[in-house]
């Protein structure tokens, strides 16, 4: 494996650990140190995907003109910060304004990713980004169980400060390991607003492009229904009765039920759907998968259920995912990918802060009603991504009767 490519791998992983062992710990926090109602906890994920959204486009393309390597180190000091300031919150506005900033600075998984692109040829692209999914499995399963461990142990505080070292480490990796990929005379040249740019215009008019963004608001859509309720529907419904500390170490298994399968998904499955389908289809597939997996969630009243819902929801999305921000990179030109891939984070941060946002609602009328939301909503996706897969078709014929006109 490449040098570079295993470096950014250990940073998406440890980044992922810190990130997984807070995710599930945070609402349970938020609900037992500061007594917040479900409509307000789920708000604190809606700060951090809001500010994301914001952010992401300017951080993308900041990498582009300046560089990847002081923007993922930047970004990556914001989040060390932001753990740190949660661990020691005395007020519910400090929980928000540490979202806030660790939405802000998150771009460190975009430049990672646009780092990934920049040293893949195009043929190798879904796969390389396959990798960074697995990256993220495995952070999954270290991540959830060790911070469940941890509240249960010493204290919900502590996940929240080791989460801050474990970004701390991947600063380190960044400074001493990798070298920059986008030379001096490309960040001048894409510096020049007379070249190419992200205008609103040219992204509206780029059919594929869309389609790819329709797709990942839509699913990603569903996805935040998901992860906006998940802990309070574990203490709720699936361990109704049981002790903080059991509920804790309870929610970080079933997630890392689901890092183990994605995990596996990017290494033994992706690879092989790869060979036989298009990026397009196998997005069609993840989202099939995806609906299934909510209705398993809907229909659980315990954790062998929602483990199945996990194994579906992991698969689906660890097939999906890949192929999805590969195609959102092949639709512009190169010295674009960094930008477009802020902005295809910015939307499905979009929809994560509505669906967040939504979420303790229904969550409050009913604790199912999310589930079925957001698996109507996955099946609903499908149509653009059928439209994305005809789209592929003509596209790659187009291709292939240029080539053989230059042969």
């Amino acid at each position: 494996m490449d040098r570079r490519l295993f470096t950014i791998l250990m940073i998406v992983f440890v980044q992922m650990v810190g990130a997984s062992m807070v995710n599930p710990i945070l609402p349970l926090y938020a609900q037992s140190e500061f007594n917040l109602e479900p409509q307000v906890i789920t708000l604190l994920l809606t700060a951090f995907f809001a500010a994301q959204f914001v952010a992401g486009p300017f951080i993308g393309r900041l990498s582009d003109q300046y560089g990847r390597l002081p923007i993922l180190i930047i970004s990556q000091i914001g989040t060390v910060f932001a753990f740190i300031m949660i661990g020691v919150a005395q007020s519910v506005e400090i929980l928000f304004i540490a979202r806030v900033l660790d939405g802000i600075t998150g771009g460190n998984i975009i430049v990672a990713q646009a780092y990934i692109t920049d040293i893949m040829s195009e043929e190798r692209r879904t796969e390389a980004l396959g990798y960074i999914f697995a990256a993220f499995g495995v952070g999954f399963i270290v991540g959830p169980a060790l911070g469940g461990a941890l509240a249960g142990a010493f204290g919900p505080q502590i996940p929240f400060l080791l989460a801050a070292f474990a970004a701390f480490l991947t600063v380190l990796l960044t400074y001493f390991v990798l070298e920059e990929t986008v030379t001096p005379d490309m960040q001048s040249h894409n510096r020049d607003r007379n070249r190419a740019s992200l205008k609103p215009a040219e992204l509206i008019t780029n059919v594929p492009l869309v389609s790819v963004l329709i797709v990942s608001f839509i699913a990603q859509f569903g996805f935040g229904m998901l992860i906006g309720i998940f802990a309070l529907y574990s203490e709720a419904v699936l361990f109704k009765g049981f002790d903080a500390s059991t509920i804790n170490l309870a929610v970080g298994l079933l997630l890392t039920v689901f890092g183990v399968t994605q995990f596996i998904t990017q290494i033994a499955i992706l690879p092989r759907i790869l060979k036989r389908y298009t990026d397009p289809m196998i997005v069609i597939i993840g989202l099939v998968l995806r609906s299934i997996s909510m209705v398993f969630y809907a229909i659980a009243l315990g954790p062998i259920l929602a483990g199945i819902g996990s194994v579906f929801f992991a698969l689906g999305s660890g097939i999906m995912m890949p192929p999805l921000q590969s195609l959102a990179t092949k639709t512009v030109v190169s010295e674009l990918r960094g930008g477009i891939l802020g902005v295809y984070q910015s939307v499905i941060s979009l929809a994560v802060i509505f669906s967040t946002a939504l979420s303790g609602i229904l969550f409050s009328i009913n604790p199912t009603i999310p589930f079925w939301v957001g698996g109507g909503l996955f099946l609903i996706s499908l149509l653009p991504a059928v439209f994305l897969w005809n789209w592929s078709n003509t596209h790659k014929k187009v291709k292939n009767e240029e080539l053989a006109v230059q042969l």
